[in-house]
């Protein structure tokens, strides 16, 4: 595989590259460059997660945990998605609220199902799906 830089001229209307200007300087890019380079990176992985290819991330919930339902449930739809769970981190955020943090790998459109089961739950107050590249 080739990792050289490879140079190339882009041409917008000029309100576009102020808007682009004002978004990659938001974002903390430190030149145009890296900022195209995020958006396609982005835009695969998207393009994978809507195909079903592979794809790594994280499901964020939060819920009470007084509500043992919600806790037994949350659990068993985990073992169901197994096989595309990597790990799971509890955290108590006070007394009543916790935040479950459970990474994924594996084909988008069962990492999707998961995200959407656990997010269904009764009792569920919060919950996230942040997709990114498996790296291949």
């Amino acid at each position: 595989m080739n990792n050289k830089q490879v140079r190339f001229g882009v041409s917008l209307e000029g309100d576009l590259l102020r808007k682009f200007d004002a978004y990659l300087s938001s974002e903390g890019y430190s030149n145009r460059s890296q900022a195209i380079a995020g958006l396609i990176r982005k835009e695969f992985v998207s393009d994978a997660f809507a195909h079903g290819r592979a794809v790594a991330g994280a499901v964020t919930l939060v819920y009470d945990h007084h509500k043992r339902e919600t806790v037994n449930r949350l659990l068993d739809i985990q073992h169901d998605h197994g096989p595309i769970i990597i790990s799971a981190q509890h955290v108590h955020l006070d007394h009543d609220n916790c935040l479950e943090i459970i990474a994924v790998k594996g084909p988008g459109a069962k990492v999707q199902a998961l995200a959407a089961a656990l997010k269904a739950v009764k009792g569920v107050k919060h919950a996230t799906l942040s997709v990114t590249t498996s790296g291949k």
